[in-house]
């Protein structure tokens, strides 16, 4: 699965055949089918390979004392994931969700319930009372604006490839969220 995910990442779910799969893999396309049904169900089975690393390293970067250093190591993991490779591979959520049609509505759902798992992790780290109280918004406000900026960036990304520009935005960022010290 971490080969035929990697031809995703650098591919994107449309653009992956069958024959990139099986090449990718060192398994017959007819394996394949056999084995999966296809391309969206190899896809899906990726997809959770994929989702539990990238949560675990989320939860992981999040619990910290202070809400400045939860951000940074936040944005850093997602960045990570989206720089990695070369050349880089993006985010394969955010990549998914923007060439998906409605002929792939358990693709879709999956991406979804994704976000709202990524959403509800982070409102669930933020909400603790040490980080919460350091925050300039709510959690679940300041949970749903990151999720939300995290695809923009995933975006720049794709359209810039600039490091040094992801970081400067992704600073601002922990800027915007995190109260300054005496001030409310």
């Amino acid at each position: 699965m971490q080969r035929a995910l990697n031809v995703f990442r650098q591919k994107g779910l449309a653009a992956t055949s069958m024959i990139d799969l099986a090449e990718a893999t060192g398994v017959h396309r007819g394996s394949l089918y056999n084995a999966y049904g296809g391309k969206e169900a190899i896809f899906l089975s990726a997809f959770e390979t994929y989702a539990e690393d990238y949560m675990r390293g989320i939860r992981s970067a999040l619990d910290q004392t202070d809400a400045r250093l939860a951000l940074a190591a936040f944005v850093e993991t997602v960045l990570a994931s989206m720089i990695a490779g070369s050349p880089a591979r993006g985010c394969l959520s955010t990549r998914t969700a923007t060439e998906v049609d409605e002929a792939a509505p358990a693709v879709r759902e999956r991406i979804k319930l994704w976000l709202d798992d990524l959403q509800e992790a982070i409102e669930t780290s933020l909400g603790q009372p040490h980080l919460a109280d350091q925050l300039t918004l709510p959690p679940e406000d300041a949970a749903r604006f990151l999720v939300t900026f995290t695809r923009g960036l995933a975006v720049m990304e794709r359209v810039y490839h600039d490091e040094a520009q992801l970081r400067e935005i992704s600073a601002s960022l922990v800027r915007v969220l995190v109260r300054q010290a005496g001030k409310d």
